[in-house]
């Protein structure tokens, strides 16, 4: 039966719940007065939503709320108990798998490191392996599941962050890696193929520089702005830009983006490219070219942190010089590439998260803002905060957990089924697009 403008009354119901559960999640507890006010619904319609997902196990009185010579009144909330969500960070030194509440409160990790890293090669059913194992151990200890059967354990998704461009086809998502070796990589049909994760668990792949802002959009710095620019400082470098026209964040291979012409030859196989110089796998490499010496068998995280400790005041006060200037020139080469960015897309902030980027810190980020602020326009300059993420290492898994999550939502809050596959919604757009950042992680 068609309703308005030719929805169903389907689509018109499902749209009341997605509606209602979003605001309960980003403002509630909310009594059925506030949330039909805020949600648009009359009384009568916010009832009996709220009596269906009451009835789902979606949410749950909170208490009461008094009034000045009223009866008081009761207050609902979402129940964040209900189901788990997974997030999955592939990086390029390791797989970070972990599992999420529906508030998004951590229940358990696991992680497995690619020793392939350096090789410019990672064996995708390897990767795939990893993945599959993560999510098997952390629903395990958990004692969650992946029935279809709704429940407090029940898998809502699996969202995974992977470095390099996400392409969508009819015959599933491809991954297209270059400086990781993988060229089409069908990842999503190497997980289905492999039988362990039933078909209808819904599964996301995301660029991880994209799950990275959206983290931030929902949870962190990226709270209460419109337009944003999340940079993604690990091995290597990228960017996810969020604003009004690009409602659902766009990646960005920012890290391929040419610096000098004919420099240093990048691990994409081009020359000049910003990653060639300001992540932290070359920023390493032209410390020890410039006869720096890390520790020994030392994996990229621990020789970052020898960097900066010979890059800081030593016992006699002084620093290693050549630590100190491969330091600056690497915040030269970022601040230009910020600087890009800003002259692009004038956003009003700009975060820079990652591992990499979140280990340099305050000071390092100071020293890249002032070679922002000298490389770009002033107006948009004048205009943009640079600050570091707020949601720390995890942030990536995080957000591709959130793109379950969201889904969920747009569902209304009922579970997909083998036939109906779950909808990618605009990640942001909760309610008008500006809700999205409103609630903190428990």
């Amino acid at each position: 039966m068609a309703g308005h403008g030719g929805r169903t009354v389907r689509d018109l119901r499902r749209e009341s719940r997605s509606s209602v559960l979003q605001r309960l999640y980003f403002d509630g507890p909310m009594s059925r007065l506030a949330l039909g006010s805020a949600a648009g619904l009359s009384s009568g319609s916010v009832s009996n939503v709220v009596a269906e997902l009451m009835a789902d196990g979606l949410v749950e009185e909170a208490g009461t709320l008094g009034t000045d010579g009223g009866r008081p009144r009761t207050l609902v909330r979402f129940a964040a108990g209900r189901g788990r969500l997974v997030g999955v960070d592939v990086g390029e030194t390791r797989v970070r798998v972990e599992l999420f509440d529906l508030s998004m409160s951590e229940l358990a990790r696991t992680e497995r490191v690619l020793l392939g890293h350096g090789s410019r090669s990672y064996d995708a059913g390897v990767v795939a392996g990893h993945i599959l194992d993560g999510v098997a151990e952390v629903l395990a200890t958990q004692g969650a599941t992946q029935g279809a059967a709704p429940g407090p354990g029940e898998l809502l998704g699996v969202g995974i962050g992977v470095p390099g461009i996400v392409e969508r086809t009819a015959d599933g998502t491809l991954v297209h890696g270059q400086t990781v070796g993988w060229d089409a990589v069908p990842l999503e049909g190497l997980l289905r193929g492999s039988g362990r994760l039933p078909p209808h668990v819904p599964l996301f792949v995301e660029n991880g520089a994209k799950t990275l802002g959206q983290a931030e959009m929902w949870f962190g710095g990226g709270r209460g702005a419109r337009d944003v620019v999340v940079v993604l400082f690990g091995s290597g470098v990228g960017a996810c830009v969020v604003t009004d026209e690009v409602e659902r964040g766009r990646a960005l291979e920012w890290g391929h983006l040419t610096v000098r012409v004919r420099g240093r030859r990048c691990r994409c196989g081009a020359r000049g490219c910003l990653e060639a110089y300001a992540g932290a796998e070359a920023l390493l490499a032209r410390w020890r070219e410039a006869g720096g010496e890390p520790p020994p068998g030392a994996d990229e995280e621990a020789a970052l942190t020898a960097l900066l400790a010979a890059a800081g005041p030593g016992d006699g006060g002084a620093s290693d010089p050549v630590a100190a200037r491969v330091l600056a020139e690497t915040a030269e080469y970022l601040g230009a590439g910020l600087a890009d960015l800003v002259n692009l897309f004038q956003p009003e902030r700009i975060l820079v998260g990652g591992w990499a980027g979140l280990q340099l810190g305050p000071a390092f980020l100071e020293s890249v803002r002032t070679h922002t602020l000298a490389h770009a326009l002033r107006h948009p300059a004048g205009r943009v905060g640079i600050a570091l993420g707020r949601l720390g290492p995890d942030a990536v898994t995080v957000g591709a957990a959130i793109l379950p999550l969201a889904a969920f939502f747009a569902r209304g809050g009922r579970r997909p089924s083998v036939d109906s596959p779950a909808p990618v919604p605009a990640w942001r757009a909760a309610l008008g697009g500006r809700l999205a950042g409103q609630r903190g992680r428990g």
